[in-house]
């Protein structure tokens, strides 16, 4: 490959080990030889607490690297909570190197996708981050990162975003929290997937009524339900499983239920571009 693609590799929340960080190269070079280089900011082994840096540290780094003409592709390495803290004035800081790229992430990167979105900067991707290594299955994820960022290898995709439908997809508890929010994405006629992890059934629910009571949701197209893993066990059975909590507050909202999504916490997450198939790298 003549011109190898440049990933920068951020951690918009929690920290990642250069240990890990030498695994996740070591894929990149034997799936790619010199056709990718990953460049992790320094930013992303900072111990600041829960967090990779402080605010301004983790902030300073997302726009450093969005920014970066040498960069094609910002890829969040973890989630972790943290995203939502980053400078609300980074995002009027973006310049036109920022709306070139493609950048891949999920759960709590979903503050992010979600305002660069709403922004019309570059190309917002939900998909495995370096940090799904550590999972069961985390290779196979990592490479198939790998693979769409580097080649765009329509493979990697969730079925539904191959069919030229707008798409979204997003953490429900993630959703939950920023979906009244004023820059919020119009989600209007959109797919809408959705998946979480570690969650009780009621916090499903309650986030379910905060997302699908949303004026915002109830202009999507419909939405289709991930994986929901890792559910603790309550005190007393909640009577209805996540499924049956998705289509309920589906129907209450007047939003079509599309079944199934092949997203989640886990080693098979596939690759859901905001927008519809045929704007793709569209600035």
């Amino acid at each position: 490959m003549a011109n190898p693609k440049h990933i920068a590799l951020v951690c918009p929340g929690g920290p990642i080990t250069q240990d890990l960080a030498n695994q996740v190269g070591e894929i990149a070079a034997a799936r790619f030889g010199d056709g990718v280089e990953l460049h992790f900011h320094p930013q992303c082994f900072l111990e600041a607490g829960h967090f990779a840096g402080a605010d301004a540290q983790r902030s300073a780094a997302f726009l450093e690297a969005a920014n970066d003409p040498q960069y094609d592709a910002v890829w969040f390495a973890r989630g972790g909570y943290g995203a939502c803290r980053l400078d609300d004035t980074v995002y009027d800081r973006l310049d036109e190197n920022a709306r070139r790229k493609t950048y891949l992430g999920y759960s709590d990167a979903g503050f992010i996708l979600a305002r660069l979105y709403r922004l019309g900067v570059g190309r917002p991707v939900h998909g495995p981050m370096a940090m799904d290594l550590v999972h069961a299955g985390g290779e196979k994820a990592v490479a198939r990162a790998l693979d769409f960022l580097v080649d765009d290898d329509p493979a990697a995709l969730e079925p539904t975003a191959t069919g030229g439908e707008k798409t979204a997809a997003f953490n429900i508890t993630v959703l939950g929290h920023f979906i009244n929010a004023d820059w919020a994405p119009d989600l209007s006629d959109h797919v809408v997937m959705l998946e979480d992890v570690g969650e009780y059934h009621y916090r499903i629910d309650r986030s379910m009524f905060t997302v699908m009571t949303a004026p915002n949701m109830r202009r999507a197209k419909g939405v289709k339900l991930g994986r929901i893993s890792q559910v603790p066990e309550n005190d007393r059975p909640f009577g209805a499983n996540e499924e049956e909590i998705a289509q309920y507050w589906c129907s209450r909202a007047g939003v079509s239920y599309f079944g199934r999504a092949d997203i989640g916490h886990d080693g098979d997450n596939k690759i859901v571009p905001f927008g519809a198939a045929a704007s793709i790298g569209a600035a």
